[in-house]
């Protein structure tokens, strides 16, 4: 699920209408700066891993080996704002052979900021027979408490943005809980519609085993 983002105050779709002007969101690259400070983007841009940079120094990069725990600490954050707290079986030895194995089937990208994991967007691809093309399905979209109104939701939000027009992918989708006023107006805000006409379907435990027995 993709949830707790905005702060606290759920009022914030007049501020979000320039969201990526005025948050702090600094493509990599995309703003010339003068002396050491260019010096110094620079290195951090040559690492193909970093996808924006932000003013307050915080990168968006893709995820890699030895983000797993701080990947996993944000799943359980998440689990626990969501209340399913108990819901969470991931380990981070399950994250490092899904995103980081040999055939990887779903992948991450993080908010780093002195060190540690403030953020993650975790996403696999899907695929539209209508429009014979792929798009990203963003599975948690999460921001620690503590670094909310930093811009880094809408950071992540616009790195998988970027990953979906660079690939020429014409769909980024997730869903939020229909209780979370304040991130159905975040997400309003950037343009996101809701897709009231679906509801989802799961299958699962031994409703999916009765299922499969089924021939």
């Amino acid at each position: 699920m993709t949830d707790p983002i905005p702060a606290a105050s759920p009022a914030r779709d007049d501020a979000l209408t320039a969201a990526a002007a005025q948050d702090g969101h600094v493509p990599a690259g995309a703003e010339a700066v003068d002396g050491e400070a260019s010096a110094g983007a620079d290195s951090l841009n040559a690492d193909l891993s970093v996808l924006s940079t932000l003013a307050d120094g915080a990168v968006v990069r893709r995820a890699r080996r030895g983000d797993e725990e701080g990947i996993l600490a944000c799943i359980q954050a998440l689990a626990d704002y969501e209340r399913e707290p108990d819901a969470v079986e991931n380990t981070a030895e399950m994250i490092a052979e899904t995103l980081f194995g040999a055939d990887p089937r779903a992948f991450a990208f993080v908010v780093e900021r002195e060190g540690g994991i403030r953020g993650i967007a975790v996403w696999f691809l899907t695929y539209s027979t209508w429009t014979g093309r792929h798009g990203i399905w963003l599975e948690d979209l999460f921001v620690s408490a503590e670094d909310r109104s930093r811009g880094y939701g809408v950071a992540l939000l616009s790195a998988l943005a970027g990953e979906c027009v660079a690939q020429g992918y014409p769909r980024l989708e997730w869903t939020v809980l229909d209780w979370n006023e304040p991130a159905i107006g975040f997400y309003r805000a950037l343009g996101a519609e809701a897709m009231d006409d679906w509801t989802t379907r799961r299958v699962t435990g031994e409703k999916l085993r009765e299922l499969a027995a089924r021939v």
